[in-house]
C-alpha cells in the first residue's frame, strides 16, 4: 500500500507518494505541561531556596539555530529576576553563537521578541580575545578561556532547548555557557577531541546521546565546574519546535535529567535500511549545511554500509561557514585528518564526519545549496522531481524520516 506525506523543507513541504509502505521514523511527542504561569511558579521556587546574587545577573540564550519560545517565556524569566530583587540596569543578555556568525537586529527582534529592545544584549564573538579570562585547563588539556563579563556575574542563568549533538552527546544546557560563549581556540581543542588520534578514526565514544564514555562531553563536565550556570532553564520541544516544557534547575545531575527525557522520546531502534528518506525538519534546522549536517549524520546511521539515503535540506543560508568547504580541497580523509590532528579549526570535524559519511554511503540531497559547492562535498544534488523517482521505484526495504535532526539511532 502507498504512503503519501509531505517532509518539510525550508519554510515549506514536499509531498512524496512511497510505496510499498515503508517504516517511518518519528518521535514520541511529549505532552505539553508548561505555560507562563508554571514557569513563574518554578523559578519563584528555586530561587526562594538557592538566594542567588542578583546583583549582576546574565541570561544566556541560544542563537537563531535552537529557540525554545523566547518571545512567551524570555519576559517571564526577567520579570522573575526583576521581582527577586535584580538589579535589572546591570542586566546583560548574552547570545551564545559559539562560532556562528552574528544575527542581524531584524532576525534577533524575531527570535527573542520585545526584550531585545528592553535590555542590553551581547553579540559574543569567539575571536574576541580581549573578552576573555584564563582559569586553567582541562585534565584533557583544553585552555580554560570564559568571557569576564560571565566569570563576574553574581548570577548566571542559561536558557535554551536540549538537544542531541551528533559528537558532544548532547546540546544546550551547559554547552550555552561553553562553547556557546567560548574563545574560538578553546573550542576548536575541545572539539578536538572528536579525533581518536591513536587509530585515526573518529573517536567511537563521540556520539548522539551519549555522555559517560564520550571524551569530548566529558571534558565539558569538566569545563562547567569552572564557572556553572546558577540558574539553569532547559527546554523540552516537540518536532516543530514548540515548548512543552521547562526544567528549572542547576547543576549536572539537573542536566543529565532533562538530556534523559529528551532522548527517551528520540532515540528508536530500526535499520539498517536500503533506503532513507528524510528531511531535516525545515527551517531553521536546515537553514545551511552545517546545521543540515546534523539530521543527514542522524540519518546515515540508519543506512546499511552502500545503502542509499536522500535528504531534503534547504539551505538557504549556503554552507553556513567560510571554513567548510575549503577541507575538501585538501584531496582525501588522510589528508584531512592530519591536518585535523596537528590543528582543529573551523568545521573540519564536520568536514570528516561528512567524509566518512561518504566513504560509506551514498547521499543525495534536495538542496538549494550552488552546484559548485554540491560537488565540491561530493553528494548528489537531486531535483525534487529525481528524489520523486528514485523512492518511487524503489523496491528495497525503506524507511521514512520526518524530523532527522531529531531522531537517534539507539546503540543496541
Amino acid at each position: 500500500m502507498a504512503l503519501s506525506l509531505k517532509l518539510p523543507y525550508g519554510k515549506e513541504s514536499i509531498a512524496f507518494t512511497i510505496g510499498p509502505a515503508p517504516d517511518v521514523l518519528t518521535v514520541r511527542e511529549p505532552v505539553r505541561t508548561i505555560d507562563s504561569d508554571l514557569l513563574r511558579t518554578r523559578l519563584s521556587g528555586f530561587m526562594a531556596t538557592s538566594g542567588p546574587d542578583l546583583s549582576r545577573p546574565a541570561v544566556v540564550v541560544a542563537d537563531q539555530t535552537r529557540l525554545c519560545g523566547y518571545p512567551q517565556y524570555l519576559p517571564v524569566l526577567l520579570d522573575a529576576l526583576a521581582n527577586e530583587g535584580a538589579d535589572m540596569d546591570r542586566l546583560k543578555i548574552h547570545i551564545a553563537y559559539g562560532t556562528h556568525a552574528r544575527q542581524s537586529d531584524a532576525r534577533c527582534r524575531q527570535a527573542y521578541g520585545d526584550a531585545y529592545a528592553r535590555h542590553e544584549w551581547v553579540h559574543h564573538r569567539c575571536e574576541d580575545r580581549s573578552a576573555f579570562v584564563e582559569l586553567g585547563r582541562t585534565r584533557r588539556g583544553t585552555p580554560v578561556r570564559l568571557r569576564g563579563d560571565i566569570v563576574d556575574a553574581g548570577c548566571v542563568v542559561s536558557f535554551g532547548p536540549i538537544v542531541h549533538h551528533y559528537f558532544a552527546g548532547y546540546g544546550g544546557g551547559r554547552k550555552l555557557i561553553f562553547p556557546g560563549l567560548g574563545e574560538k581556540a578553546a573550542i576548536h581543542a575541545n572539539h578536538g577531541l572528536f579525533l581518536d588520534r591513536a587509530s585515526r578514526r573518529l573517536a567511537a565514544g563521540c556520539r548522539a546521546g551519549v555522555l559517560a564514555g564520550n571524551p569530548l562531553a566529558e571534558d565539558l563536565a569538566e569545563y562547567e565546574t569552572f564557572r556553572p550556570a546558577d540558574l539553569a532553564v532547559h527546554a523540552i520541544l516537540n518536532s516543530r519546535g514548540q515548548v512543552c516544557d521547562l526544567l528549572v534547575g542547576r547543576g549536572d545531575r539537573h542536566f543529565q535529567s532533562a538530556c534523559a527525557m529528551h532522548g527517551g522520546r528520540c532515540e528508536i531502534n530500526g535499520g539498517p535500511y536500503d533506503l532513507v528518506l528524510a528531511s531535516c525538519g525545515g527551517f531553521p534546522k536546515d537553514i545551511n549545511f552545517i546545521q543540515s549536517h546534523k539530521a543527514i549524520h542522524n540519518a546515515a546511521a540508519f543506512v546499511r554500509d552502500g545503502g542509499r539515503l536522500i535528504v531534503l535540506a534547504h539551505c538557504a543560508g549556503g554552507v553556513g561557514s567560510d571554513t567548510f568547504l575549503p577541507w575538501f580541497a585538501l584531496g582525501d580523509w588522510d589528508a584531512v585528518f592530519d591536518r585535523l590532528a596537528d590543528h582543529y579549526v573551523g568545521n573540519g570535524g564536520t568536514a570528516l564526519a561528512m567524509m566518512a559519511k561518504l566513504r560509506r554511503i551514498r547521499i543525495g540531497l534536495v538542496t538549494g545549496l550552488a552546484p559548485a559547492a554540491a560537488g565540491r562535498i561530493g553528494f548528489d544534488r537531486l531535483s525534487v522531481d529525481q528524489a520523486r523517482r528514485e523512492v518511487i521505484g524503489h523496491r528495497g526495504s525503506m524507511a521514512v524520516i520526518p524530523n532527522a535532526s531529531l531522531v537517534v539511532r539507539k546503540e543496541r
